[in-house]
């Protein structure tokens, strides 16, 4: 489900919104948390902007020119904080984290509580009570009790354990590492220039380059570049003697496995999680994520089959982190599944590939209202749309078309082609590719869409 074109903390892998959506659930409430800053990688800039316009927010969309790990994100992110108001209160919040929806209000007591303890000089993490002994969790060693209820001075942070060691972690009071941490922004300054100077003087440099792009922030490549690749718990948490912990007594989960998903979803009496187009029959214990095709069990327990257009899997649930190491193999092999899904995202709006042969495709193209694809030309292959719904423009060679619902265009090799939505609603078009070649790097650009 999560490939390098759409990572999964923008799939309704839990519920029927993304952990993203979820995320920013969690911080809308305007009397407690200001209007966000999402910080992302540049390729997801769409995924994004569609999903945050979807929940109504209005955040300030960063990019990242490269995957750096979490450090350089978050003193980016403070640094544009720091902008906005020099005394702010910043809260780093995982877009991959589930929070059940009627644990939000137990979230924000501990939101509050790490407040009070973060205006004090802390830089404030919070800590999940376990259920079990995880050894895919990272876990917090707590020490003597703060004034503030629940918080406590963070004496010890250890990584991913064994078996043996996490069971004895559970036993002696540890908590998991819930990985958000709420911080005043010259605190955090203070300990970026004390323990990692460089990570900081790179993402300074990268804020005080950037550039608007297309109503997103840009931050400089050449600067970031510079940033150590290192998480914020190697770089501070880890080092810093400002750590300090609340206690979170809502459930908390990291999607970082099927299994992990199987235990923050809804369970039927058999205990199953399934969601989208499924039916069971004498089936326990499994995990089932049908996306687009009706996906049946009979007379099985403890599995994983996720369905998608493209790709199945099935998996032992007691084997699903072995996932990782499948599509790492996937990866070597030249397999685009392994890197992308069908349907993709693009700037003017959704291609969704329905079906393909030797020498067809079938799309489905959406466009946003007022979007445009570049001016382009293709040598290998003709194009035919077909609109579904809304009116489109087309120009082809210097000549505009307006073709309405149910009429259709044919656009031959070699022909200078651009396609607008003037109107108001979403423009859906089926497009079918004929030729000799149609791989997406047979296409020259006039001008951006």
């Amino acid at each position: 489900m999560s490939r390098d074109g759409m990572p999964k903390q923008f799939l309704p892998l839990v519920g029927k919104r993304s952990t993203f959506q979820q995320a920013l659930a969690r911080i809308a409430d305007q009397e407690l948390f200001a209007p966000p800053i999402v910080m992302t990688n540049e390729a997801f800039r769409f995924f994004v902007r569609e999903q945050t316009e979807q929940m109504g927010i209005e955040a300030t969309i960063v990019l990242e020119p490269e995957r750096r790990d979490t450090a350089p994100a978050v003193a980016a992110g403070m640094l544009l904080a720091e902008r906005r108001d020099p005394a702010a209160l910043v809260m780093m919040v995982a877009a991959d984290h589930v929070i059940p929806d009627e644990d939000i209000e137990t979230f924000k007591g501990a939101v509050r509580s790490a407040r009070e303890a973060a205006i004090e000089g802390n830089i404030v993490t919070f800590g999940i009570k376990p259920s079990e002994p995880k050894t895919t969790y990272g876990y917090i060693r707590c020490g003597e009790q703060l004034n503030e209820p629940g918080a406590f001075k963070a004496t010890a942070f250890v990584e991913k354990p064994d078996a043996a060691a996490a069971a004895r972690y559970v036993s002696e009071g540890y908590l998991w590492n819930c990985g958000n941490l709420v911080f005043r922004t010259d605190v955090m300054r203070a300990e970026l220039l004390h323990l990692a100077p460089k990570l900081l003087a790179a993402a300074e440099d990268s804020v005080a380059q950037a550039k608007d792009d297309l109503g997103f922030v840009q931050l400089d490549a050449a600067a970031f570049s510079e940033a150590p690749r290192i998480s914020i718990s190697y770089a501070v948490m880890e080092r810093t003697k400002t750590a300090v912990v609340v206690e979170g007594n809502f459930r908390w989960a990291d999607i970082g496995s099927w299994d992990s998903i199987r235990t923050a979803s809804p369970q039927d009496d058999s205990g199953n999680a399934a969601s989208g187009d499924f039916e069971l029959l004498d089936a326990h214990n499994c995990v089932v994520h049908a996306a687009g095709r009706l996906t049946t069990l009979v007379g099985v327990k403890d599995l994983v089959v996720a369905t998608t257009p493209d790709a199945v899997l099935v998996a032992d649930i007691h084997h699903a982190d072995d996932v990782r190491a499948l599509v790492t193999r996937l990866g070597d092999a030249g397999r685009i599944e392994a890197r992308q899904h069908r349907r993709q995202y693009q700037s003017w709006g959704v291609t969704d590939l329905i079906d393909q042969g030797e020498r067809f495709q079938v799309r489905r193209l959406v466009v946003r209202p007022g979007a445009a694809l570049s001016m382009q030309v293709h040598l290998h292959r003709t194009e035919h749309w077909v609109v579904v719904k809304g009116v489109a423009k087309v120009t082809v060679d210097g000549r505009d078309s307006v073709v309405h619902e149910n009429q259709s265009i044919f656009i031959t090799a070699g022909a200078v082609h651009r396609l607008t939505n003037p109107g108001r609603i979403p423009l859906e078009i089926i497009e079918v590719r004929t030729g000799s070649y149609l791989g997406e790097d047979d296409i020259t650009r006039f001008e951006d869409g």
